[in-house]
């Protein structure tokens, strides 16, 4: 019903969220229909933090923290994590597209704060899947030389036409994709894991600070050498945290989902922990097999690293990174087709976003729009790096989410079968988010 989420109640009947035949009144009482269940959730979750940012990240993150790269990734994974426990109590809270926006429209009753929200999710989604569109075109010449403009025109048609199709549909494939995703990672490690009893013969002080020990240096000098080592930890873990993000797109298909107040928190917690330990796997993998400084110096890590471990050509490897684009880019356009439907349901779009087709039961407006942005973007601009930017968007958000649940907390007790978190999970997260925001300027 539109405008119902534009009053802040704090009773467990208001905390329930919209009911179904609300949702589908805009559409003659055919709502999304909730096709997805636990396992089909989480893998969804999985192959949207499981992107091609591993792929390129961690030679980044070795750069920082040296042979200490798989412990950045384990700060990285509970500071980010901190931020999804507070997603999966709201997302249970109120199961319902468009989750943010609804989030901070219950905590703080400002539509405009609500509505720019919305707007700024929905943008960061879709500048992300028009830069994957451009990146896909990168990967697929390894394989086959096409002009550009027709290969976009092309896979943005068919993500979109995908996401159309169903959610059940849509997110079998990203389903299907991530294990593709894990299984290449898999790959790597196992390709890459005679060379861990390396490590296993290197002492403490070599996984921190031996060349204190070599270099004589004074007590001082050394706590000052040992200070910079930490530092370097801590610099790689905000770089490993983005990472992570990807996790907040699961509250999009939240309307989708069976039984959210059980499936929500579990599911994120479920994406977080296949996540983080692949991510901790193929770090260890990283840095055992190829040296610091060529790690670091790496455009490609993953890659350098199967061939060094193998002697073999990276086509695997540049296949599978080019799956990682095309799982990323699918789950952008939901995203963001779910978002303006959630925004129309609340009467913060126009009506014609909110209309849901009877057969496949999808967003179907909103989604064409989705994937014509995306396919406009992806025409017009360069491959100009906007990840900055886009984080920045991202932590913001997550700092308002934050908020707005400890404020939710306050006004009195979660809807029967919601599990609350303790209040130190989304102030801790609030504080993670603005220092890692204000440590990337």
């Amino acid at each position: 019903m539109p405008g119902s989420c534009l009053a802040v109640n704090t009773g467990p009947e208001a905390d329930a969220g919209p009911s179904d035949s609300q949702r589908g009144a805009r559409d003659g009482g055919s709502g999304l229909r909730r096709d997805v269940g636990l396992t089909l959730f989480a893998l969804y979750g999985a192959g949207n933090i499981i992107g091609a940012g591993i792929y390129v990240l961690v030679g980044k993150v070795a750069g920082e923290a040296g042979l200490l790269t798989p412990l950045a990734f384990l700060i990285a994974a509970a500071v980010a994590g901190l931020t999804g426990l507070s997603y999966g109590e709201l997302g249970a809270r109120y199961p319902v597209s468009a989750g943010e926006a609804v989030y901070l429209q219950r905590a703080f009753n400002r539509r405009w704060l609500s509505m720019a929200t919305g707007f700024l999710i929905a943008l960061a989604g879709l500048v992300s899947a028009a830069t994957m569109a451009r990146g896909f075109v990168g990967y697929l010449n390894e394989f086959l030389a096409l002009p550009a403009a027709l290969v976009i025109v092309i896979f943005v048609s068919l993500l979109t036409l995908i996401a159309i199709r169903g959610i059940a549909e849509s997110a079998l494939v990203a389903a299907l994709l991530t294990l593709v995703e894990a299984g290449g990672l898999l790959w790597i490690i196992s390709v890459a894991a005679p060379n861990f009893g390396g490590l296993a013969e290197l002492s403490m002080a070599d996984f921190s600070h031996a060349e204190i020990a070599a270099e004589g240096l004074t007590s001082a000098g050394a706590l000052a050498q040992a200070g910079a080592v930490w530092q370097g930890v801590f610099t790689a873990a905000f770089l490993a945290f983005f990472a992570f993000i990807g996790f907040e797109d699961m509250v999009s298909i939240a309307e989708e989902v069976r039984e959210p107040e059980r499936n929500m928190p579990r599911g994120i917690l479920l994406a977080f922990a296949i996540s983080t330990v692949l991510y901790l796997l193929v770090s260890v993998a990283a840095i055992a097999t190829l040296p610091i400084d060529t790690l670091a110096a790496s455009d490609a890590p993953l890659a350098d690293v199967y061939r060094a471990a193998t002697g073999r050509s990276v086509a695997f490897i540049s296949l599978i990174g080019l799956i990682a684009v095309i799982n990323c880019a699918l789950i952008q356009i939901i995203k963001a087709a779910r978002v303006f439907y959630g925004m129309s349901s609340n009467g913060w779009l126009p009506a014609f976003f909110g209309v849901v087709n009877p057969r496949t039961r999808t967003p179907l407006r909103s989604t064409l729009v989705a994937g014509g942005i995306v396919l406009v973007f992806a025409l017009a601009l360069p491959l100009v790096s906007l990840a900055k930017t886009t984080s920045a968007m991202v932590l913001l958000v997550f700092i308002l989410v934050n908020l707005a649940l400890i404020t939710i907390k306050r006004s009195g007790p979660p809807p029967e079968g919601v599990r609350a978190m303790p209040m130190w999970v989304p102030v801790l997260g609030a504080l993670a988010s603005a220092v890692i925001l204000l440590a990337a300027f």
